[in-house]
Formats: C-alpha cells, sequence, structure tokens
C-alpha cells in the first residue's frame, strides 16, 4: 500500500513539520543578555508551519507571446505548472509543424522508426525555438535532423562502456568511492546528442521501478568505500517530490554516503519544476549539489535565471554540464558569452565535454584542437571561475580524462619552460623535481 502511494504521479507530497519555525517575541532574545530588564515571563514558544507559498515564475515577454500565440486558453497557472508543462511535450511531427517551420532534414527521422530516440519538447523550451532557421542553435539541439539516421564505424550505442561497469541495474560504477544511479528514463525534453539515447530508444521503464531502486541502493550499502552518489537518468527532477525524497532520504542514512548529486536539464528547459515545495524538499539533505547541463547562452532566460536563483539561495551549490557541439557553442565568443551568464547566476561552468560518439552523432562533433583552443582562449583572457575542465569521456570505460593545452613546452637544464596566456615563454627553476 505504501508504495502504491509513493509512485502515485498525481499525489501530492504529504505535509509534514520539518522547518519549523520558533515563533516568539523579540524581547526574548534582549532578555538573555540583560536579566534585569527580565520582568515578565517568557512568551510561550510557537510551532509554526512554513505557509505554502504560490510559486510563481514571472514569465519572460517571449514565453508570454508564445503561450498567447498557440495556447491562448491556457492560464499563467497552467502554464507556470510543471507538471501541465510535461504533460504537454510536443513529440510529434503534427504538434511541432503547428509553432515552426519543418524542413525536409528535419521531418524525416521524425518518422517514428523502432530504435530512434523520441522527440519531447516541453512548451516552454518549444518557445525559445526560432521558428524558421533550422540552424538556431537551440532548435538543433531538440529537432532531429536526418543525419542521426547515419551510424559511422566508430559510434557505439553505448560509448562509454556503462553496461558493463553496472554491477545491478541502475548503477554504473565505475570510479572507486562514486557511483552513478540511474533512477529514471524520462527527461523533460530529449537532447539529440544524448550519451544514453540507448536508454530512452529500449523504453527501459525498470529504472524506476522500486524493486530496482531498492536492489542499487543495497548495492551501495554493501559497498562502504562509496561516499558519493550521483543520481541522474533520464533526468531526477522529472520525479515527483515524494519520489525524490524517499529516494534521498534513503541514501542520506547510509552512514558512509557523505554526498548526493543530481545531474539535470530541468532548469533549462522545464524551469517550473523548481518549485517552494522542491526547494523545501532538497534543501533537507545537504551536502547536495547540483549539475545542470546547459550548452549555449540563449538558454539563459529570465525563467532559467529564476530557478538557479531559488536552488542557490536553498544554499545548492550549482555547476555546469557543457557539451561542445559543432555549429552551437564551439566559438569562442558564444562560449564566453556562456561561462559569463552562468557566473552571473551563480553556476560555475565545471565540464566541458567532447561529444561522444554515439549513433548518428558524427554531424554534432567537433575536433578535439576546437576545445582545446576554446580552453586556450578563455584561460588567462577571463576570470579562472569561467573556465570549464575540457574532458574526453573515454570510450569504452576509461572514465574521464582532461585536456589541457600545452602549457609545459619544454626543459631547459634545472628550468622548466612555460607558456602564458599571451603567449610568452617563461622559465621556472625546478631544481627540486625527483631525478
Amino acid at each position: 500500500m505504501e508504495s502504491e502511494v509513493l509512485f502515485n504521479e498525481e499525489a501530492e507530497p504529504p505535509g509534514r513539520l520539518t522547518g519549523l519555525v520558533v515563533g516568539i517575541d523579540n524581547n526574548h532574545h534582549i532578555n538573555d543578555f540583560f536579566p534585569s530588564l527580565n520582568t515578565h515571563p517568557d512568551p510561550p514558544v510557537v510551532l509554526v508551519k512554513p505557509l505554502r507559498r504560490v510559486s510563481r515564475f514571472k514569465d519572460s515577454a517571449r514565453a508570454q507571446s508564445f503561450r498567447k500565440r498557440f495556447y491562448p486558453e491556457i492560464t499563467t497557472a497552467e502554464w507556470q505548472d510543471w507538471q501541465w508543462q510535461f504533460r504537454n511535450r510536443i513529440t510529434d511531427i503534427d504538434m511541432l509543424s503547428q509553432m515552426i517551420w519543418l524542413s525536409q532534414e528535419e521531418m524525416l527521422p521524425m518518422g517514428g522508426q523502432e530504435g530512434s530516440l523520441p522527440v519531447a519538447i516541453t512548451p516552454y523550451y518549444a518557445s525559445l525555438l526560432d521558428e524558421i532557421d533550422v540552424n538556431h542553435p537551440l532548435r538543433r539541439m531538440a529537432v532531429p535532423l536526418a543525419d542521426e539516421c547515419f551510424r559511422t564505424a566508430e559510434e557505439d550505442d553505448d560509448p562509454l562502456g556503462e553496461e558493463h561497469d553496472s554491477p545491478v541495474p541502475g548503477i554504473v560504477h565505475r570510479y572507486p568511492d562514486r557511483v552513478l544511479f540511474l533512477v529514471t528514463d524520462s527527461c523533460a525534453t530529449y537532447c539529440r546528442y544524448c550519451t544514453r539515447s540507448r536508454i530512452f530508444s529500449s523504453r527501459r521503464k525498470h529504472l524506476k521501478n522500486i524493486d530496482h531502486w531498492e536492489s542499487a541502493i543495497d548495492y551501495i550499502k554493501e559497498n562502504t568505500q562509496i561516499r558519493d552518489v550521483l543520481l541522474s537518468g533520464g533526468d531526477p527532477l522529472t520525479l515527483s517530490d515524494s519520489k525524490l525524497e524517499w529516494l534521498l532520504s534513503r541514501l542520506k542514512m547510509i552512514p558512509h554516503v557523505e554526498i548526493l548529486r543530481i545531474g539535470t536539464k530541468v532548469p533549462v528547459v522545464m524551469p517550473q519544476r523548481i518549485t517552494t515545495e522542491l526547494i523545501y524538499t532538497l534543501k533537507r539533505f545537504h551536502p547536495l549539489w547540483i549539475s545542470i547541463h546547459v550548452n549555449h547562452p540563449d538558454e539563459i532566460t529570465p525563467e532559467m535565471s529564476q530557478a538557479c536563483t531559488r536552488l542557490a539561495n536553498a544554499g545548492i551549490p550549482l555547476g555546469s554540464q557543457t557539451v561542445l557541439l559543432h555549429k552551437i557553442n564551439d566559438r569562442l565568443d558564444i562560449m564566453k558569452r556562456l561561462v559569463h551568464g552562468l557566473l552571473k547566476i551563480r553556476v560555475k561552468p565545471y565540464y566541458l565535454y567532447q561529444c561522444d560518439p554515439i549513433p548518428g552523432s558524427s554531424h554534432f562533433r567537433t575536433s578535439v584542437k576546437t576545445g582545446l583552443d576554446l580552453i586556450d582562449g578563455l584561460r588567462g583572457h577571463t576570470t579562472g571561475y569561467a573556465v570549464p575542465t575540457y574532458v574526453i569521456d573515454a570510450p569504452g570505460g576509461g572514465g574521464k580524462i582532461p585536456l589541457l593545452p600545452e602549457y609545459v613546452v619544454g626543459k631547459e637544464g634545472n628550468n622548466l619552460i612555460l607558456r602564458n596566456y599571451e603567449g610568452r615563454i617563461f622559465h621556472y627553476p625546478d631544481s627540486h623535481c625527483a631525478p
């Protein structure tokens, strides 16, 4: 019976008395410091349950115009309801073609062929897409192209070897002290270059099966070297508050688990999900970190900024994970706009990923030199906080390998020859190095 309630998507998260505020007269604190003034008995302590504030975003002018044009019957309250956004995702040609002009190259892969990565775009994210330009960066990340139908020799369904490193369903244990916990196969919007497209293509509904969750949690309990658990999928923030609370509370009870993390793109594609109620839930499980998948400065909208502000104000450190994509963010001016925009909303640029060779991704991938040149153009030219770590997730399960431009250019005797961001050469005395 408990599991039936837990997994009812429409169920309202149960009320609780956590976060209670002690309501007392401010004079009470003064009397603590000046006992001679304490001529009145202590006032009674009153437990006050936090008010459920209505979670409202200030919609951008673009979103308001889009809603009035394509959803005239939908109220502001409905538009700002994340469950409405999720239920009304655009999933086929008929729906999408009413909002943007589709080229033949875009319509071809949306024919619904078996095994293809499905299409799903929230109405909010659809409002950000250019109606005509097929090369619009956000449109290219969400709307399929015929190029997806072509598979090259170096591409693989599971390029990172996650299945090989999965001791139980839903767990990927590659690094000694941390695990990846895949808790769902659902996303608010499907990215066309997704590393785990195999999960969505095969419709692995078992990922949010409670028996598999229990099995995964048991594995974490039994392996005491695990101190860091990253919830991913799919997107964990597409789960209801009650499911998230269940997962986080079970993990928090494991003595050797020190850090919990969530990987998500929800603040970018469905910022309405970051409700007051969700914040109340998440802030109970510190230290909790969130990595947000952001690829282009046009994704940093007023709504997305509000979502990140709510998370940051709750004491949750935020980092961004960006995938390097051809003709989307592979120019230095675009990357600078992105990392500067992220810092302004308290999101630290964390990783810049070389795009993984999943099937049909060749049109997204850049050369490694492109990524190195971007890092070279950022390091020293802007604040260090704005420079992500450029990594290749090694095919076959080798893990993340960081790449840097050549700053060490040689050695003369005991001097290390270094190149700075301006291209100038410097010698550093390295006489204490091991022989």
